[in-house]
């Protein structure tokens, strides 16, 4: 659910017509609904009402201050993978004992800097990461409290590039190696074993594959605490896939919870969940300025200001969005499109072959369900500076990242003398 709708034939979030917000703003820019985020976290944790549980959010969905400032009054707590991510949990107020960091390559500045700030959980990759913690660990006299992201060699995912928990992928160790691996953690003295972990994919709509991957994680629960491992706590990751417009629906969040309860109520641990795409996906949209309406000899493209530096999932993942016009026309043609945008690459689009109104230029279109993976992993390819970002709550909004200078986006170059 969200909260973007038609009101005589203009868009809305919640109650701000996107048609004046273009007007005001300049297109592109995201925009998001404060309700639908507080709506999807409190739906998630509802779900799981009376277990011992910590939602940590996946930062890397939609890093925004405001979004992890909104999320953190929910009681959300953080799943960060690098050190700005930490930094920015922090900022918006994530107690660190609610974080959780993950990720393949932890440096030894960012593990030292999330144990001085006593996060919840390291979530271990590899033995050389877990040899660095309990370096480290000794050394600040804090033993770092650690879960092995744990392999199951599970295919999930809505796409290959987006699939995690196989036993080629780079995350997590081999499901084979692990109880040695418990058992040599357990001889350190700068680590502290907490708990299992395992992430298995994103934009996952089937909930088969989740209960062979949690089934296989109990078991190894068992195990572990036959060889003496003390296991408190069980990340399952994220990975709940959300309604894009196309294809499967996913299951929602209390059929998912049945699931986890039925196979963990007798495990006695603290469940952690991080979701991301499930909490931000559908709170956001990304609206765009048709500048050219093109007819070629085979196809006609829509050419939109936004580009694939703005929004690249389609690119990158042949990601399908629903395309909206911002200002409906009931009696428009309907016409076959390629959406496509001013980026220098044959793979800058939004949609191709997509049925849609007739959109004349200066028309504004609305890019459904970007509010997670949209500006979190924009760029500045083509020089084209990042766009603004938008919060909405009820009838107010507010500029929550505004769109840079060209003289801003220049100021960290410099040339060398030599060249003057």
């Amino acid at each position: 659910m969200h909260h973007f709708e038609y009101r005589n034939n203009t868009l809305y979030a919640e109650d701000v017509d996107l048609a004046a917000l273009a007007q005001e703003i300049g297109t592109p820019f995201y925009v998001y609904s404060e309700a639908t985020l507080r709506r999807h976290i409190g739906v998630f944790a509802k779900a799981f009402a009376g277990a011992d549980t910590l939602v940590a959010y996946s930062v890397k969905a939609n890093s925004n201050l405001a979004v992890l400032k909104i999320l953190a009054s929910e009681g959300a707590g953080a799943d960060v993978v690098s050190g700005g991510e930490l930094m920015r949990a922090l900022k918006a107020g994530i107690p660190p004992e609610k974080i959780v960091f993950s990720g393949v390559g932890k440096t030894d500045a960012e593990i030292k800097a999330a144990l001085e700030a006593g996060i919840h959980q390291f979530n271990v990759e590899s033995e050389p990461e877990l040899d660095a913690l309990n370096r480290l660990g000794i050394a600040l006299g804090r033993p770092a409290p650690i879960a092995f992201r744990v392999n199951p060699d599970v295919a999930a995912g809505g796409h290959d590039k987006i699939s995690t928990g196989r036993k080629e992928d780079k995350f997590g160790v081999a499901w084979h190696e692990a109880r040695a691996l418990y058992a040599r953690a357990r001889a350190m003295t700068g680590v502290a074993v907490k708990g299992v972990d395992l992430h298995i994919g994103s934009q996952i709509t089937d909930l088969a594959p989740f209960e062979t991957a949690f089934r296989k994680a109990a078991g190894l629960i068992a195990d572990l605490r036959a060889d003496g491992c003390a296991i408190e706590r069980l990340d399952l990751g994220g990975g709940l896939g959300i309604p894009y417009g196309a294809g499967a629906v996913p299951p929602h969040p209390e059929e998912y919870a049945a699931l986890i309860k039925r196979v963990t109520a007798p495990l006695g641990v603290q469940l952690i969940f991080e979701p991301g795409r499930m909490i931000a996906g559908n709170a956001g949209v990304m609206v765009t300025r048709v500048v050219y309406d093109k007819k070629g000899e085979a196809r006609r493209f829509l050419i939109v200001d936004a580009g694939m530096n703005d929004l690249i999932r389609p690119a990158l993942y042949d990601a399908h969005h629903d395309i909206l016009p911002v200002c409906r026309n009931p009696g428009a043609l309907q016409v076959v499109y390629d959406v496509v945008g001013p980026v220098c690459e044959s793979s800058d689009f939004f949609a191709k072959g997509r049925c849609l109104p007739e959109t004349p230029p200066g028309e504004s279109v609305a890019v459904m369900s970007a509010g997670a993976y949209g500006a979190a992993q924009a760029s500045e390819y083509n020089s084209r500076r990042l766009i603004p970002e938008v919060l909405v709550n009820g009838d107010k909004h507010a500029v929550i990242r505004r769109r840079p200078t060209y003289d801003e986006m220049l100021a960290l170059e410099a040339t060398p003398g030599w060249l003057d």
